[in-house]
């Protein structure tokens, strides 16, 4: 009988039962063996394949799960994303072996936008250096600059960038807002929408907020650094692939970017990049989102999707086609569904514009990508 089985449950995610056990014990006392993370970080492909050979469920962090590594997974059922973003996971090969994929909406949004106006005030103020330096015996008072009044740019103006704009309207600032989608919700709370390029020459503070796809990476390049208003601060909660690495330090070095903030990275630990040491900007270890609270609210939505694929019902948050769609663009592969026939992916962000702008749209293409053809007036490229 479904849900009837001992199921062994793996959790890769780093933060997942540490400091909320309440999802822990529920999949205890469902019956199932839960396994928790011992490195302390994610997993290699090799570490992935080991510790979750005779899982039924994987509950996934920040790790990638590429093809090669869902093939050996021979017991799999489902991958529960701890977390909003699933660019990590082989969408289409979890399909083709008929492993459920599920993810975490909205449950660390607000205090990812917490988060995002902490590491804003810290630059704004020199916070960080201020305490650093009164430690080591120091008095030096750092002149700051005030929010109020100022322009704040949320490229990505869905859940987590319109919880940006809800505290940003609390501190008195004009807000601008790039997404491919215009959100009534976001315009509440003062959002004018506009093009990339305009909002890059109007904002003291930049903030993204986007998912990573073919279409985001490398977004914010030398050419976006350049139009950037001198002195304005940028930060990044969203992914690292995002921003170049090359632009960034330039910009950094150059005084274009007056400061940085990351919270993203490619890889966990990552290399050590030379604007780390920068007395204008800040790393922090991918904790943007981790609260008790979130942690706690994040972990229960991962084991209701768990505990319905293991009961043998749809679960309430399942990746979807239009998921899948996406995820096979960015790979650069074609999908073919019953209502939509194979549709050659971009070979490059130039073929994926052409596609978003109206050229070269197949009448049988994905919903999304019909949505950014009629919204290609907000693409400027």
């Amino acid at each position: 009988m479904p849900g009837k089985s001992k199921w062994v449950v793996v959790s890769t995610a780093v933060t997942f039962g540490r400091s909320a056990t309440q999802p822990v014990r529920r999949l205890e006392d469902a019956g199932c063996e839960v396994r928790l993370n011992p490195y302390g970080r994610p997993l290699s492909k090799d570490e992935m394949v080991e510790f979750a050979h005779d899982a039924d469920a994987i509950i996934l962090g920040n790790d990638q799960l590429p093809a090669s590594v869902i093939k050996r997974l021979k017991k799999l059922k489902v991958i529960a994303r701890y977390g909003v973003g699933f660019d990590g996971v082989d969408l289409a090969e979890a399909r083709d072996q008929g492993i459920v994929v599920t993810y975490a909406p909205a449950t660390n949004r607000e205090e990812t936008a917490d988060f995002t106006f902490g590491l804003i005030l810290d630059l704004e103020r020199h916070i960080s250096r201020m305490v650093m330096d009164t430690r080591a015996g120091g008095w030096k008072k750092y002149t700051g600059t005030s929010l109020y009044g100022k322009t704040i740019g949320i490229i990505g103006v869905g859940q987590i960038g319109t919880a940006v704009a809800r505290r940003a309207l609390g501190f008195g600032m004009d807000i601008l807002g790039y997404d491919i989608v215009q959100r009534n919700e976001a315009a509440v709370y003062g959002v004018v929408y506009t093009t990339l390029n305009d909002l890059l020459r109007r904002s003291d503070i930049v903030t993204i907020h986007l998912p990573l796809d073919e279409s985001t990476r490398n977004l914010i390049g030398s050419r976006e650094l350049r139009l950037i208003k001198p002195g304005s601060i940028l930060i990044n909660t969203a992914r690292a692939g995002i921003v170049r690495h090359g632009a960034l330090d330039k910009a950094l070095r150059d005084g274009r970017l007056a400061g940085f903030a990351i919270d993203v990275f490619s890889k966990e630990p990552p290399d050590h990049q030379p604007y780390y040491d920068y007395d204008n900007v800040l790393v922090t270890p991918h904790v943007a989102g981790n609260t008790y609270e979130s942690s706690q609210r994040m972990g229960n939505v991962v084991v209701d999707n768990i505990l319905s694929v293991k009961e043998g019902v749809e679960p309430p948050d399942p990746v979807t086609p239009q998921h899948l769609y996406e995820s096979m663009l960015a790979m650069g592969r074609g999908l073919e569904t019953p209502n939509h026939p194979v549709v050659t992916p971009p070979r490059s962000k130039r073929d994926l514009i052409d596609k978003i702008e109206g050229k070269n749209i197949h009448p049988n293409s994905s919903p999304d990508i019909l949505q950014l053809a009629s919204a290609r007036k907000h693409i400027q490229k």
